[in-house]
């Protein structure tokens, strides 16, 4: 079985509406698994929260192995998969013996690290495999051997992807000229940090929407770094959110969907208040003035 299926699509409601991710439509809302493999998350809140996510109408699920216990878990939560379900795995590090997180950047590591992702999930397909660049923060940074060309990379995933070890390759943490390389291959999404408050990585966007390719912005509120806030914390944000009846997290998120209609957004929670409130951000309308007024937020990385 795959990790995509070959059922038809849901009836449910599509949080966010849907937009298309390689060949395959999938609510905008999905679901970052990252968190739920943190120390403190008990194993049944986490099954809990995999299957309320899915219930709910999320259909796009954010994984990799090196995140830890993330696959096992969707794989009990969820397996056998419903069949609109996308499953997006990761590849370009892993797990040394200690458990310590490594780069794994060399062509042959990524074929290993596909097969354990497709091992660990229990399917024989992964519907999205994305390529983390360690080129830049934020994360693991690449040196020696492990500084690998990234078309060595790509022949690599698309030798995967002609044997129908994936569905789409995409790529995560990657300059716009890394991309403007990649994409003879064939590049399905693309995985960045990005928020509200920091777009840096605008010029990748601007590339995303000349050629249609699906923007997955990681740390989509932000994070509190050299004394600016995150989006949540934002006088402007909180502002339009108390207008609104909303959450400043709400607010942030739904900026992000009516910013790019390709916009995919994974955030992650083992809260189910907070996965209904992430949900419900997909429903959330922003006025021209509020949007004008978020638009203003843009800072330099």
């Amino acid at each position: 079985m795959t990790a995509t299926g070959h059922g038809t699509q849901s009836p449910r409601t599509a949080p966010g509406g849907t937009a298309r991710l390689g060949n395959r439509a999938v609510a905008r809302i999905g679901f970052g698994a990252m968190q739920l493999a943190r120390e403190g998350v008990p194993r049944e809140a986490a099954l809990s929260i995999l299957r309320r996510a899915v219930r709910d109408g999320v259909n796009h699920i954010d994984a990799a192995r090196f995140y830890g216990s993330a696959n096992a878990l969707i794989r009990a939560a969820l397996a056998p998969y419903p069949g609109d379900l996308v499953i997006a795995t990761k590849v370009g590090a892993a797990r040394n013996a200690a458990g310590e997180l490594v780069p794994g950047q060399r062509p042959e590591q990524l074929r290993e690290q596909v097969e354990a992702n497709l091992a660990t999930l229990g399917v024989d397909r992964a519907g999205v495999v994305n390529l983390r660049r360690l080129d830049a923060q934020p994360g693991l940074i690449a040196g020696g051997d492990q500084v690998v060309p990234l078309d060595d990379q790509l022949a690599e995933l698309a030798a995967l992807r002609d044997a129908g070890k994936i569905g789409s390759i995409g790529l995560s943490n990657v300059s716009a000229g890394q991309l403007r390389q990649a994409l003879p291959a064939g590049i399905a999404c693309v995985q960045n940090f990005y928020s509200v408050l920091d777009r840096a990585a605008e010029p990748v966007l601007a590339l995303c929407r000349e050629h249609d390719i699906a923007w997955v912005p990681f740390f989509p509120l932000g994070r509190a770094r050299r004394g600016r806030p995150k989006a949540t914390g934002d006088a402007t944000v909180v502002a339009i959110a108390a207008r609104l009846g909303a959450t400043p997290a709400q607010v942030a998120l739904a900026w992000l969907l009516a910013h790019y209609a390709g916009t995919l957004l994974i955030p992650g929670t083992s809260d189910p208040a907070h996965l209904a409130e992430n949900i419900a951000a997909g429903n959330l309308r922003l006025a021209p003035a509020a949007l004008t007024a978020l638009d203003r937020l843009a800072q330099p990385g």
